[in-house]
């Protein structure tokens, strides 16, 4: 049998830098998604349910815990990648109704052109800056708002304020839930601050993050949640100790601790999340 001739990746300049779409060889329909050669996405076209990167896990494990299994729900998603996790919510809950806020265009037009959606769900996708997206929209409309925005490998200042949470909080739902998937290092300052202003918004706020990026021994995925009702703890502590990259939750007491002198971060104070090191890809 002849050697199988390898599916050269994708590569084309977007508004914000390089993207590169690369093919699984072992794995057809699987797809990874890079940016100025960062991992952003991976997607598995032939089965969305499947979610490689340990972050994408931890955030369905919010989403599986939002409502009711298979339960459709309304969600407004900022930062698009490869939508990875637009696609995990029509697979697992037909009938959801699903916002997208990506601010490359030229991004947007390669992942649609490359990896199409599936059909008949209802993924709206739109080319704006998620702060300006959010303060754009009125009315408690979503069950559940999920950042994901990165401008490289950190989160954009501008996101991580009290005055932009304090808008996404007035999009949501009476029992909706806020998440947010942010990246850390060594004293978690940058999750610390994001805890404390979740706090002064929502009544109950979780963390999910591998022991030793809360320990500061890596630089890591910290995923946050927040609502104003009780969040389903259990079953996120569940799915993060069962994952593959088992992850802890951080809640109540444990995380008025973790968090303890942490400052309410504001448009005057806040900064980018801290950029990871190079050799971490």
């Amino acid at each position: 049998m002849g050697r199988q001739k390898r599916v050269a990746g994708i590569v084309e300049q977007i508004d914000g830098g390089v993207a590169e779409l690369c093919p699984d060889d072992g794995r057809p329909g699987r797809w990874t998604l890079l940016v100025d050669g960062y991992p952003q996405s991976a997607v598995d076209l032939a089965d969305p349910r499947r979610l490689d990167f340990e972050y994408m896990r931890r955030l369905a494990s919010i989403v599986d815990g939002a409502a009711p299994p298979g339960a459709p729900l309304s969600v407004l998603h900022l930062g698009g990648g490869a939508l990875t996790m637009a696609r995990y919510v029509a697979a697992t809950r037909p009938g959801s109704s699903q916002r997208v806020v990506e601010l490359d265009a030229a991004l947007i037009a390669l992942v649609r052109r490359v990896l199409p959606l599936p059909r008949n769900a209802d993924i709206r996708v739109r080319a704006m800056d998620a702060r300006a997206a959010v303060e754009s929209m009125s009315g408690a409309r979503f069950d559940l708002v999920i950042a994901d925005v990165y401008r490289g490998a950190r989160v954009p200042a501008h996101l991580a304020s009290l005055e932009f949470l304090t808008a996404a909080a007035g999009l949501l739902r009476p029992d909706g839930i806020y998440a947010a998937n942010l990246a850390d290092g060594a004293g978690l300052a940058f999750a610390r601050g994001q805890v404390a202003t979740l706090r002064e918004l929502y009544a109950d706020v979780c963390l999910l993050a591998e022991p030793a990026v809360l320990r500061g021994r890596r630089f890591g995925n910290v995923i946050l949640a927040a609502s104003a009702v009780p969040l389903p703890v259990a079953g996120f502590a569940r799915a993060g100790a069962a994952d593959p990259f088992p992850a802890r939750l951080v809640h109540g007491g444990d995380l008025d601790r973790l968090v303890a002198g942490a400052r309410i971060v504001t448009d005057a104070t806040a900064t980018e999340s801290p950029a990871p090191p190079r050799e971490l890809f």
